[in-house]
């Protein structure tokens, strides 16, 4: 079993970053591959960015060059940079892992996930 906790969520203007975190505990989390997701208000839970056990990177083409995601193995601690953000990256964000190999973009891929936390951007 592995939990996972979402934080730095929080409001900032348009233009602005924020940076989530996501730690691990029970099972080493540095075991799973991890994935970021965003689910805004009426709208379907969406793949944001993905990251693997080595550090390779994958992410969506409305985040590309925005966001980074990256890991402390020592720390069992994700990150999502977020830059740049929009009135549209408003959303719940969650972080989620899974211990299949190769990029997963779907949610019924990953066995755990975060509680979420709220990003709210306004213009």
């Amino acid at each position: 079993q592995v939990q996972l906790v979402e934080s730095g969520g929080g409001l900032v203007q348009a233009g602005g970053s924020l940076r989530l975190s996501c730690a691990a505990s029970g099972r080493t989390g540095s075991s799973y591959a991890m994935g970021w997701f965003r689910q805004a208000p009426g709208k379907e839970r969406e793949f944001v960015a993905w990251l693997s056990r080595s550090g390779t990177t994958y992410y969506a083409d409305s985040v590309k060059g925005r966001f980074t995601t990256s890991r402390d193995n020592a720390k069992n601690t994700v990150y999502l940079q977020m830059n740049s953000l929009k009135p549209g990256d408003t959303a719940v964000y969650y972080c989620a892992a899974h211990s299949r190999l190769g990029v997963s973009t779907t949610e019924g891929s990953y066995d755990y996930w975060g509680q979420g936390t709220q990003v709210t951007v306004s213009s």
